[in-house]
């Protein structure tokens, strides 16, 4: 009789152990629907937007770049002395990419006008095309990745990184590239400010291809 109890104490004391063990460790937890949507709408507001992050990054680090770019006359007169030594000298270049990018700044003489680009003199002598600045639709990752100041890392995803590259894009597309039409008469001077990515130095170099993030006519 004595053995019985001792056995019965014995569960008793497990099972009151196991309810304290519930009480303090619940397998799950009752959250009320005020906190569910408080929840959902801290998570909803840290959401990343590329609209005001391209907005604030176009104003305080984009435009100022052009101080820091490579000056296209020296760019021309370099690549045309030797081509080879551009990449080292100017280049930058992301991650295991044979691809590299220029930041380039200068103004140019208008030679040609086509559809989705327009061609610049920059040396005086010349009356062909030395830089040609992209005007139709946008697509890639060159003004993102040719100025150096923006790193994959510092992002929670790749998927933000790409949409900083879609609104650059889109952003040039809707202020820069209607001002660079409006302006792209033959013999006007166009100061500008831009990036290129240089795959293949004997058709990429000559002419330099730049999508342009700042046009102004002189």
């Amino acid at each position: 009789m004595i053995s019985r109890q001792k056995i019965w104490i014995s569960r008793f004391a497990v099972a009151i152990g196991i309810l304290v063990l519930l009480y303090l460790f619940p397998l799950f937890r009752v959250v009320s629907l005020d906190d569910a949507n408080e929840a959902s709408a801290k998570a909803s507001a840290a959401k990343f937007d590329p609209i005001v992050f391209v907005d604030q990054f176009w104003n305080d680090k984009l435009l100022a770049s052009k101080a820091n770019a490579v000056d296209a006359l020296e760019l021309v007169n370099e690549i045309q002395a030797n081509p080879g030594k551009v990449r080292q000298a100017r280049g930058r270049q992301v991650g295991l990419s044979q691809s590299y990018f220029l930041t380039v700044t200068g103004v140019g003489r208008v030679v040609s006008v086509e559809k989705n680009s327009v061609g610049l003199a920059i040396t005086d002598q010349s009356v062909e095309a030395e830089v040609v600045l992209e005007s139709g639709i946008l697509f890639g990752n060159t003004v993102r990745d040719g100025t150096g100041l923006l790193d994959v890392n510092e992002f929670q995803n790749t998927q933000d990184f790409n949409a900083i590259s879609t609104e650059l894009n889109r952003r040039i597309e809707a202020d820069v590239l209607p001002t660079l039409r409006d302006i792209a008469t033959s013999g006007t001077e166009i100061e500008f400010a831009g990036c290129a990515q240089v795959s293949d130095e004997s058709t990429d170099l000559n002419p330099l291809r730049v999508v342009p993030f700042f046009v102004e006519a002189k």
